[in-house]
Parts: structure tokens; C-alpha cells; sequence
């Protein structure tokens, strides 16, 4: 256990993305030298140091730099800030480290760090709770006042040089004066220091480099620089471990990936793609969409303006103010839009001179960074802000709730760059619960569908968990990826097999028009789910609901490159439509679609008034006691106290951030208003007021396991509740993808596996009521469930659904559930799952337990108003499955039927 780095953690209240990080930086200060290498065996030294962390750490191959340097790939928003911040204290405190450089970006991110680090006034300051930065407060040299900083260091001070790029390459560059070349400013001899200023930073045995935004300074100018440095280590940190050539960094031992961040759904926003109800560009002209665009914008910026200003009236917190990022193509489209904006047509004038236009023809970069930042500022009235270029590091607002692209954007450009600048949360960065607050909406009415794929698409930068990739030839690849697709799908290929053999080209084409004419009904028809009048996936046979289908599908065949085809197809479609549906629905489970989420759970102390009775504590006597050694005369001499017993109240406070229950950052207020009652009542009672500080000094233990004892009795842990989720009717049966053995890869589901420990190596074909043709099972347990299934007249049809087939949460949204089956009879449908009968009463699986009888409890609330079957949740003990069991059994002997 690291002491150490638990109390840092406690301290400064990280998040477990910043625990699990400042782990591998404490494990890695044991492993690695942390000296500088010697310049004869510097490649070797490098290569062993590298060995050291590429064995923990197998992503990290290359240091890519002259020193051990390594990366943590941490989403926006997640507090890169505070991670820096933890590695100095715990550097400092647990190796000696003294000396610190940390380099900005920008000029924003450059204030702001001088801030951060260097003044404990500041709301922000990160090293609030390190009670050693106390007496001890680092010092911060900046880019700024370096050349005025003297010998004037001591050896107790921990130093923080805040350096920003720019500045830092242009006072590495040499200049000319008079036609003579004058040495760099930073390498110029300082009087103060009898040496340059860089001189003495690369003669530092111990110094470490922190890198803010880290892919900012592969470019080879900066990468030389920081090298001559010559640091014993470099910690870099970075949302998008990516260098300026697209090079993936090669130093990564830690990724938290926004994917993760909006998956975990704790420290980012939610980000919704909006487009409007039935929008059909096809007869708009650019501008006209553009307006659209605009105006619904506004529509969405209104509401959550709405609803920020309830939740602070509410919750008694600060007002956050809205704004929209309107991001155009160019600086002429963006005065364009700018003027639209600021003219009467728009809204009849209700937004004059709440537009701003921010980029390179109407502002200095440094200006614009700071107008920007400006914008969290309740008292602003910009409500607009129109920019060309995607926003840069030290843009991330936390009130950025509406995007608007009107350029043409790919979509995946605009959900790993446009996105990422509005996900910080204003809330102390955390979700508060309520939708709208929470939420970051992208309008994007052309790019919707194109979007949504992306979205789904395991590439994506919301779907794929990591940036991380090791190279296949670290692999022995045994296995290969296969996909399962649904039945009717993997029909309509076979019979697209079937067509392609065909020789005689009339009947051929008429085969694939049908085909094709099926392919658009199967592709069109799950988008309808949300539609009003559809209710069941029979409610997709009403004639209205059939016209809509069609207008849709012409749409889908209008575009792109266009078939000779499509009047034909059309026509095929209109006449076969009914019989699909019915086709569709004889293949699928009607499963309910809903994202089951739970509310936010919360552990807080309740705000009281300390009971302060027995609070008499009095300055003990300090004396001196002196023992002759030789005639053993005891004499007691008086001691005098220089006074410097520090800030009473954070005294008091920082014994009670001792216990691990107490979390700065939730309770500030509560800590301030307990400690100031207890000096106010120590004070009181004392005979000598003015030796109060003494007194709490002494007692300070006591005191805070007092105060504590009675933050005890008023702690208090609110279970979250499952939101009531909205419902749609149905949702299409997701494709499976799992690993293969390449060599006799598949079984027959009849097949007896010995031994069973092989059982999930195989895939297994053969059903026939099933919802995919192919599927594999984790135990033996499962596939006898299975081939009970299959072969029980009471099961109509069934299903082992794909990871992605429901939204069902639990572990305080932490965790997504994957019931094992789910099973059609003729009048019910149910979620079964199967456990060790040992495990019944687990934690976790009665967790799970509770958010399957939750959904099931909406679903058949949602069916037994619409037509459907009612929804049942099995847990059924392993003990209980065998192949001569039948389903009625287990529905007799489940745990728990709801």
C-alpha cells in the first residue's frame, strides 16, 4: 500500500482516471533511475529504462524523446490539471524532487497554470488539502520573471517553472543586433545566476518535464529543445496522442479515451446529435438549410437556457449562461452568417450584438483566446459565437451546450474535434442528473444519418475504448474475427448468392430488383420505430406508415449514384412491402428499445452545527526539562514559542482530510463552517484567548476526531433510482462479432464438448428458432440452455443477444447488463439468466438482477397499452439446466420471476 499516494489521492479528490494514473507514475519512480544518463552510454541507458517500462506497460515502445518520457492519454474535461499537480506533491514527497517545468500551449493555458499552481487564493489552486505545500509553497517561475529569479533558491523549496511554448522556442532562438549574433535570451549569462538560465536547468540532477497538451510539441524544433533540457523524466499528457504528421504517439502507458469518459458517464457532458423531425433537404438550397440550422439552434439554446436557470434557482448555485459555437467555412461565410445574425430577419432583430465573430480578421490570436474565456461569464451577452477554425487548446468553456457545423464536415472530424470542445461540465465537473444540464447537442440535419453510423461504428472515437494499438506481429493470431448476422439479413445474402449464378440476364435483373426492393424495406423499416401511429411492428402494415416508408426509401435510392433501376425497385417494394413486414417480424423479438439509466448516486455530509460542548482546551505549559547526568537534579526551564503555528482553522481542517471518508472538494464549505465553530468555541472558553492557535495546535487530533465523529452521524448515501426511460416500440436485432478458431472453428450445438472448458472456443450452428443462425456460449451451461431452447415446443423463437442489443444500466451507470437469452412463448417473452447456484445472493448479481426486472417492468408497462406480451425476468441456478429439463422447469424453479 502507498501511503503516499493515497493521501494525494484523498487530498486533492481525484477521479479514478487520475488515481489508476498517479499509480503508474508512483510505480514507475520505483522502477526507473530517475538520473540523468551519462553521454557515452546514453543509448543504453535509454534502452534498459525503456525495457523497465515497455515490461508494465507493453503499449510504450519508443520514448520518442533523449530522456524516459511517458503519456497519459486523457479525455477533455477529465482534469489533466490536477493529475500534474498530484505527480509533483507525490515526486516531491516521496523522492526528493525538487524541480519542476511545465510547458503550455498557449497564452491561455500558460495564465491559467500560473494560476493553478502558484496562487491559493484561487478556487482552482491544485495543490489545496497538501498540507506540506503549506509552509513549503512551491514557487513558481514563469516565462516571465525567469531572468530576474537569483541564486536565490534554497534547498527546502520545491520549484515550478510555468514556461509557454512560444515563448519558450523564441528565447531558445538566437538574434542579431548590429550585425553581431547575440546567444539565445534563455542561454544569455544572468548575473544572478553567474550562468544562463538554461544552463542551470540542464545541470539540474533532478529536474522532471511536464507537458500540457503534449502533442503540441513533437514538432522537431520543440522536440530538440525540450531534449537539451537533459530532465530525468518526462510526463505527458494529451486528449489526442497524435503528433503534428499523424503519427500515433509510441509512449502511451495510460489512455482514458473520451469513448471511456462517455461510456463511464461521470466527468464529460452528454453529447445528442439533433435534426429535425422528417427533414428533407432535397428541394433546400445550402443557404436555406443554414437558416434551418440556425433557427433550431436557437430553438435547443433557449430551452437549456431555460433549464440552467431552474437548476440554479433550485439548487442555489451559480448561473451558467449558455452560448452557441456556429462554425462556418470560411472568414467570408462566417461574416455572412455574422451579419444574418445581427440583422432583423433573424428572430426580428432579438439577437443584435449578441453575435460574436471570432477569428484571424477580427482579432489577435492572444485576444481572441481571452474574449473566448470570457464567455463563461454570467454578465456576458455574447449568446453566439461564430468561428472558421476548430477551437484550439485552452478553449474548453464549460457553457458551450449548442454546436452548429455549416460546413461540410465529416463526420467523424466532427465528433472527435467539434464535440470534444463542449464537453467540460460547469457543475464542478461532474453530472448533476438533470438531462438538459448535462447535455451537449451537435445540429446536424444533412450529416444525421451519416453520424448515427458513425456513432455505431466500432472505429469510432464514441464506440472504440482506446487510441491504443499494439502491432499485430506482437501477436500469435490463432483465432479470426467472424460476424453472426440475423437471420433475415444472412437470408437476403444467400439469396443475393443465388441471383449472381443466374445466366439468363432477364430473369437475373427482375431477381435483383426484388432483392433490392427487400433490402430497402429491411434497411428503412427500423428507423420507424419512434414514429407515433407504430406502436408494435404490426402497426407497420398501416397504410399511412407504409406511404412514409416509401417516401423514405425513394429518398435512400435518390441519393449517391443512383440506380437505372429505381422506378422498378419502387414498385417491387410497394408491392411486396406487407408480405416483408411479416417476414421481418417472424424473424425478430419485438424488444422494446429504451436506454435504462440510473439517476446519480450521492454520499454527502449534511449540513450541521457543531456541538461544541466539552470544546475546553487550554495552552499547555511549554517547558524544557534538563537532567544532570551525573547528581540526576531535574530542573525545568521555560520554553518561548515563536507564535508560527499556522492558520488555526486549516489546521483543524487538514486532520480531518486524515480519514478517508472526507472528500475536500464535496465539503469545503461544511469543513470551513465545523472548524470555525470549534475555534470560535475554543476561544471562547480559554482563559488566554490569544494562545488559541497553541492550544488547537496541541489538541488537534482530538479535535478533528471530535468533529468527525459528529460528520458521522450526519452522513448520508442516496440510493440512485432508474429514470423512467421513453420507449420505443421496437428495435432491429444487433449482429454479433466474436473470435473464430481458424482450424475446425465450428460445432453443431447438438455436440457434447469435452472437456467443457472448451465450450467457449467454438462457435455453434444449427438452430433454427434462434434470431442469428450462429453463437457462442461461455459455459457449458449456456449451450445446454441453448439446445433446451431449440428443441422446446413452448419457445416460439429466442435470442442470445449482442452486447449492443439493450441500453441497460447498473453500478451507478458504470456498467452496461447483458442478460443471456431472451425467449418468446406465445404469450410472454423473457429475460433469462443463468448463474452458479453459489452465486445467487452475489452483490452484483442481484444489482443486476434489479435493472433486468426494471426494464422488464417498462417494457410490458409499454406493451400491455399497445397490444404486446407481457415481460418476465428469470434468474435461474445452473443446477437446474439440463438437456432433459424443459423451459416450464426453469420458469417453476427461477429465483425471481417479474
Amino acid at each position: 500500500m502507498n501511503t503516499i499516494a493515497d493521501n494525494i489521492k484523498q487530498r486533492l479528490s481525484l477521479r479514478e482516471p487520475l488515481q489508476d494514473s498517479l499509480d503508474i507514475v508512483a510505480h514507475l519512480s520505483d522502477t526507473l533511475a530517475l538520473k540523468k544518463a551519462d553521454t557515452e552510454s546514453a543509448t543504453d541507458f535509454l534502452k534498459a529504462e525503456l525495457s523497465k517500462v515497455k515490461e508494465l506497460y507493453p503499449t510504450c515502445t519508443n520514448f520518442e524523446r533523449d530522456f524516459p518520457s511517458i503519456t497519459f492519454s486523457i479525455a477533455t474535461g477529465v482534469g489533466k490539471t490536477r493529475l500534474m499537480g498530484a505527480c509533483i506533491a507525490y515526486l516531491y514527497l516521496k523522492k526528493g524532487i525538487r524541480n519542476f517545468f511545465i510547458l503550455a500551449p498557449n497564452l491561455t493555458i500558460y495564465d491559467k497554470l500560473i494560476e493553478d499552481f502558484g496562487n491559493p487564493a484561487y478556487h482552482k489552486y491544485v495543490f489545496n488539502g497538501i498540507s506540506e505545500f503549506v509552509h513549503n509553497r512551491p514557487v513558481i517561475i514563469t516565462g516571465d520573471n525567469y531572468a530576474q529569479q537569483g541564486n536565490l533558491f534554497s534547498d527546502a523549496e520545491i520549484r515550478i517553472n510555468i514556461f509557454n511554448i512560444a515563448k519558450f522556442n523564441s528565447d531558445n532562438k538566437g538574434t542579431k543586433k548590429d550585425g553581431v549574433s547575440l546567444a539565445p535570451r534563455i542561454k544569455r549569462l544572468s548575473e544572478y545566476l553567474g550562468q544562463s538560465y538554461w544552463e542551470y536547468l540542464s545541470k539540474l540532477d533532478d529536474l522532471v518535464i511536464l507537458m500540457d497538451e503534449a502533442h503540441r510539441y513533437h514538432a522537431d524544433a520543440s522536440k530538440n529543445a525540450i531534449n537539451e533540457l537533459k530532465p530525468v523524466l518526462g510526463i505527458e499528457l494529451t486528449a489526442t496522442p497524435i503528433d503534428e504528421k499523424g503519427n500515433a504517439f509510441k509512449n502511451v502507458v495510460y489512455e482514458y479515451s473520451l469513448a471511456k469518459a462517455l461510456a463511464d458517464g461521470k466527468y464529460v457532458k452528454n453529447p445528442a446529435i439533433a435534426t429535425r423531425k422528417n427533414f428533407d433537404k432535397t428541394n433546400l438550397t445550402d443557404k436555406e438549410i443554414e437558416i434551418i440550422k440556425l433557427e433550431d439552434a436557437i430553438s435547443v439554446h433557449e430551452d437549456t437556457k431555460i433549464e440552467l436557470e431552474i437548476y440554479a434557482r433550485t439548487n442555489e448555485v451559480k448561473l451558467v449562461k449558455p452560448f452557441i459555437l456556429v462554425v462556418c467555412k470560411d472568414i467570408s461565410h462566417a461574416k455572412e452568417v455574422y451579419n444574418f445574425i445581427n440583422s432583423n430577419e433573424f428572430y426580428r432583430g432579438a439577437y443584435k450584438g449578441k453575435a460574436l465573430q471570432i477569428d484571424s480578421s477580427t482579432r489577435k490570436e492572444e485576444d481572441v483566446e481571452k474574449q473566448f474565456i470570457a464567455l463563461e461569464s454570467p454578465d456576458n451577452e455574447i449568446e453566439i459565437v461564430i468561428h472558421v477554425n476548430m477551437l484550439k487548446e485552452g478553449w474548453d468553456v464549460t457553457n458551450l451546450y449548442t454546436i452548429v457545423p455549416l460546413r461540410a464536415a465529416n463526420a467523424a472530424v466532427l465528433i472527435e474535434q467539434t464535440i470534444g470542445r463542449g464537453l467540460r461540465l460547469p457543475y464542478e465537473g461532474k453530472r448533476t442528473g438533470v438531462d438538459k444540464v448535462d447535455k451537449l447537442t451537435v445540429i446536424a440535419h444533412e450529416n444525421f444519418n451519416a453520424i448515427i453510423t458513425e456513432a455505431q461504428n466500432p472505429n469510432s472515437v464514441l464506440n472504440k475504448m482506446s487510441f491504443v494499438e499494439i502491432a499485430d506481429e506482437d501477436f500469435q493470431n490463432k483465432t479470426e474475427a467472424v460476424t453472426s448476422k440475423p437471420v433475415l439479413e444472412l437470408k437476403l445474402e444467400q439469396e443475393q448468392a443465388s441471383i449472381n449464378k443466374i445466366q439468363d440476364q432477364p430473369a437475373k435483373q427482375k431477381a435483383q430488383t426484388t432483392l433490392d426492393a427487400k433490402k430497402a424495406i429491411i434497411e428503412a423499416i427500423p428507423t420507424f420505430n419512434s414514429l407515433p401511429e407504430v406502436k408494435k411492428v404490426d402497426d407497420l402494415q398501416k397504410k399511412e406508415v407504409k406511404e412514409k416508408v416509401m417516401v423514405a426509401i425513394e429518398q435512400r435510392l435518390s441519393q449517391g449514384q443512383q440506380s437505372i433501376f429505381k422506378e422498378q425497385i419502387l414498385e417491387e417494394a410497394q408491392a411486396i412491402y406487407e408480405t416483408l413486414v411479416t417476414e421481418y417480424k417472424n424473424n425478430i423479438i419485438e424488444i422494446p428499445r429504451m436506454d435504462l439509466v440510473q439517476g446519480e448516486a450521492r454520499a454527502e455530509f449534511t449540513h450541521f452545527d457543531l456541538d461544541t460542548t466539552g470544546f475546553n482546551y487550554q495552552a499547555l505549559e511549554q517547558e524544557i526539562i534538563r537532567v544532570g547526568l551525573k547528581d540526576k537534579q531535574v530542573e525545568t526551564i521555560g520554553a518561548k514559542s515563536s507564535g508560527s503555528y499556522g492558520n488555526p482553522i486549516k489546521l483543524i481542517i487538514t486532520k480531518i482530510l486524515d480519514f478517508s471518508e472526507v472528500d475536500y472538494d464535496d465539503n469545503a464549505d461544511l469543513l470551513y463552517h465545523l472548524a470555525t465553530q470549534a475555534y470560535e468555541a475554543i476561544k471562547q472558553n480559554m482563559s488566554k484567548p490569544e494562545d488559541v492557535s497553541q492550544a488547537i495546535f496541541q489538541f488537534k487530533q482530538i479535535i478533528a476526531d471530535r468533529i468527525f465523529a459528529q460528520m458521522q452521524q450526519h452522513f448520508e448515501l442516496h440510493i440512485p433510482e432508474y429514470k423512467e426511460p421513453r420507449v420505443l416500440s421496437f428495435v432491429a436485432i444487433e449482429q454479433w462479432n466474436f473470435s473464430k478458431l481458424i482450424n475446425s472453428g465450428y460445432r453443431d450445438y447438438r455436440d457434447i464438448i469435452t472437456p467443457t472448458s472448451l465450450v467457449p472456443k467454438y462457435v455453434f450452428r444449427g438452430f433454427e428458432k434462434a434470431c442469428h443462425f450462429e453463437y457462442k456460449f461461455d459455459s457449458r451451461t449456456e449451450q445446454d440452455m441453448a439446445y433446451v431452447l431449440e428443441n422446446d415446443r413452448n419457445v416460439v423463437k429466442w435470442l442470445r443477444p449482442a452486447p449492443n442489443q439493450f441500453r441497460i444500466y447498473w453500478n451507478n451507470n458504470s456498467k452496461k447488463y447483458e442478460p443471456d437469452f431472451v425467449v418468446e412463448t406465445a404469450n410472454t417473452i423473457y429475460m433469462l439468466e443463468a448463474k452458479a447456484a453459489n452465486e445467487m445472493k452475489d452483490a452484483d448479481v442481484l444489482a443486476k438482477k434489479v435493472a433486468a426486472e426494471k426494464y422488464c417492468e417498462y417494457a410490458s408497462k409499454y406493451t400491455a397499452k399497445n397490444g404486446g406480451k407481457q415481460w418476465k425476468y428469470l434468474l435461474i441456478p445452473h443446477d437446474v439446466v439440463t438437456r432433459t429439463s424443459s423451459f416450464d422447469f426453469w420458469v417453476g424453479n427461477s429465483a425471481t420471476i417479474s
